[in-house]
């Protein structure tokens, strides 16, 4: 009894092959998701966040369903939970168990290990039948039927029977009764154990005698101790009996301890490496539903995304918002959320220069964007009321760095080389977020670098989000639009993170062209560094 090519978070073996391969990986590194905030929210300790990244749309449905399932019972956390030091008790026992021949503590290793399993099986099958009503995903409905085909066969029940008889057996050892044979001057020539008692011996003093009133009949009682432990006797002594007292048990339980390993080989072990492979997709899993759960409870929106083609680079969402923010603000305090459209159609664009006051919002809802097509391609739920989206082979972000490399190539140097990197791999499929890009050099020299990038970008055809201070950019948009449409590349559009007047911003993503204002003198008044002010501070000072 196996279950083939399970997984919790791959719907097929083909799936789970063509990922452990690499070839339904998309190019998302860590440094990539830590520049978007996302490891603030969600990291793991066994693996990788990027080992669980997906191309594959039907991947994403089976994913939405498990943590459907996850979700609506809090219990199934629960459970899984419960079953990982199980199995991380088993895996160190193998460990163990690698390091050690077939002696006793071999064969009682292969007793815990029967025990551990028949645990974890209990575990499983216990917490999957209380919620067995309410499952509606292929992956747990599939683990649920094939526990309880498990745990009430009738060669887990005698496995069960078989285990407790021979535990208890092993429980009751307390002594051995040794026999020596001597030669006429009394020397020991032959010794072997006689048998095993589920007693312990007495040790024959006054006290002994004065409770048992049956002394002199009493087969279990020592009247003369054979190898005292006490200080006399030196640690090779010691040690020398205890290898000879080892060999003799070994022997007598060496015909148990194969057939128990054959047990173990032929049922056991299969089993257990079944859940055991499962340990990574069950922190997955348990940690992507904490997150989805922390998030909700704060009365954040989560959405089931529509997955459509790859081809239509679509990503369109209402209400979407930066869940990296959403955890950090007070208790009740709501999330800003905005729409944003990227797709070929008449009404949006591919590509969109975002510009707007400092601290405006600009760099959040960049996050926001890379965030949610991370959770997309993990197969979570998204932060935003409707989305949709296609996958993107590649997640390439550009945000200002204080790398090492500047000391050779100078600020402007590395950030032109990490945008030449970026073209050597993106596609028309990836999605490339800039936030503040050529900041380190001056607009114009900035404003002609970022036109020749967006014009790039723009013949690639790929979904791409430019934050910037440089209005002088986002006023020569019309002009890259026509250099971009001679070589069919994609549309450009602007987009302003808004202010509600007198400097106040809003937060709110609009459509609309710059106004050529970087709002700067309302941050000045706030810190007292308009001309008026300091005059003031110089005038007060003296």
């Amino acid at each position: 009894m196996k279950l083939e090519n399970f997984s919790l978070i791959y719907p097929d073996g083909e799936s789970k092959n063509r990922h452990t391969s690499g070839s339904a990986l998309p190019d998302v590194d860590m440094y990539t998701l830590q520049e978007l905030g996302f490891l603030e929210m969600f990291e793991l300790k066994s693996r990788e966040v990027s080992e669980f990244f997906t191309t594959c749309p039907a991947v994403i449905a089976y994913r939405n369903a498990t943590f459907t399932d996850m979700l609506n019972n809090p219990s199934l956390a629960d459970t899984l939970n419960r079953l990982v030091p199980i199995l991380n008790d088993i895996t160190e026992l193998r460990r163990l168990e690698g390091e050690s021949g077939e002696d006793t503590s071999a064969y009682l290793s292969s007793l815990t290990e029967i025990e551990l399993y028949i645990s974890s099986v209990d575990t499983l099958h216990k917490g999957l039948s209380e919620v067995a009503d309410n499952l509606h995903g292929t992956a747990f409905l599939r683990l649920a039927d094939y526990v309880r085909e498990l745990a009430e066969s009738d060669y887990y029940r005698e496995l069960n029977e078989k285990l407790a008889e021979l535990t208890q057996r092993v429980r009751e050892i307390k002594s051995v009764t040794v026999g020596v044979n001597l030669d006429a001057q009394l020397r020991p020539s032959d010794a072997g154990v006689l048998s095993v008692n589920a007693q312990p011996f007495k040790s024959g003093e006054v006290l002994d005698k004065i409770l048992r009133l049956n002394f002199k009949d009493d087969e279990y009682t020592c009247i003369a101790s054979l190898v005292p432990f006490g200080k006399k006797h030196s640690d090779n002594q010691k040690t020398a009996l205890s290898l000879a007292f080892n060999s003799a048990i070994n022997d007598v339980y060496r015909s148990s301890l194969r057939s128990w390993k054959k047990i173990i080989q032929t049922y056991v072990l299969e089993n257990t490496d079944f859940l055991l492979e499962l340990m990574p997709e069950i922190e997955f899993l348990t940690r992507g539903t904490q997150l989805q759960r922390e998030l909700m409870r704060r009365g954040c929106k989560l959405s089931a995304p529509t997955v459509l083609p790859a081809e239509q680079k679509a990503f369109v969402a209402r209400g979407l918002y930066n869940p990296a923010v959403a955890l950090k603000l007070p208790e009740g305090e709501e999330i800003v959320s905005n729409d944003i459209a990227f797709d070929e159609s008449a009404d949006n664009a591919m590509i969109y220069v975002l510009t707007g006051p400092n601290r405006g919002g600009k760099s959040v809802i960049t996050c926001a964007i890379g965030i949610a097509q991370v959770m997309f391609q993990l197969g979570m739920f998204l932060p935003a009321t409707h989305i949709e989206l296609s996958v993107a082979d590649g997640i390439y972000t550009h945000f200002p760095t204080g790398a090492d490399d500047t000391i050779d190539k100078g600020r402007l140097g590395e950030e032109c080389a990490r945008l030449g990197d970026i073209f050597d791999a993106v596609t028309p499929q990836s999605l490339v977020l800039l936030d503040e890009s050529l900041s380190s050099t001056g607009s114009f020299e900035a404003s002609y670098i970022a036109a020749e990038v967006l014009a790039g970008f723009a013949r690639v055809g790929c979904r791409c989000l430019f934050a910037t201070h440089l209005h002088e950019l986002a006023a020569q948009i019309d002009d890259i639009n026509a250099r971009a449409a001679e070589s069919g590349g994609a549309r450009i559009d602007t987009l302003v993170a808004g202010i509600e007047g007198e400097g106040k911003r809003s937060f709110i993503i609009t459509r609309a062209k710059p106004d050529g204002r970087s709002y700067a003198r309302d941050i000045a008044e706030k810190y007292g560094l308009t001309y008026e002010s300091i005059i003031q501070k110089i005038t007060q000072s003296k």
